[in-house]
Parts: structure tokens; sequence; C-alpha cells
């Protein structure tokens, strides 16, 4: 038997700070509040400028 995930997880998007695009849809842990390095913002890859910009927490 397959083991049910926790409820603690919720999916977001984020959002690239430049163009406003939402690239990347990840899950993240809301159990114990979220990671000081994910409130800031990732870099990630935007494909429209073809470089790593900073992308931050956008809930749907």
């Amino acid at each position: 038997m397959a083991k049910k995930k926790s409820a603690a997880r919720e999916f977001v998007w984020l959002q690239c700070t430049e163009t406003g695009d939402l690239n990347y849809r990840t899950s993240v842990n809301t159990k114990g509040g979220l990671p000081e390095s994910l409130k800031e913002g990732m870099k990630k890859f935007s494909p429209r400028l073809r470089k790593h910009t900073v992308h931050k927490i956008k809930r749907k």
C-alpha cells in the first residue's frame, strides 16, 4: 500500500520579477513556515530573456 502524503505541502508558482511570467510550479513545505531563501526569491532560468533571473513565489 502506498502511504498518503501529508497535507503540509502546497503547490506554488515561481514568477519572474523582470517579465512577470509564471515559469515554474513547485511544491513547498508550509508546515514550519516558508524558508527565508524562498521569500527572497530564487535564481531560475527565464526562457523569454534567455538568462537567469530572480523568481518569487506567487500563489494562485
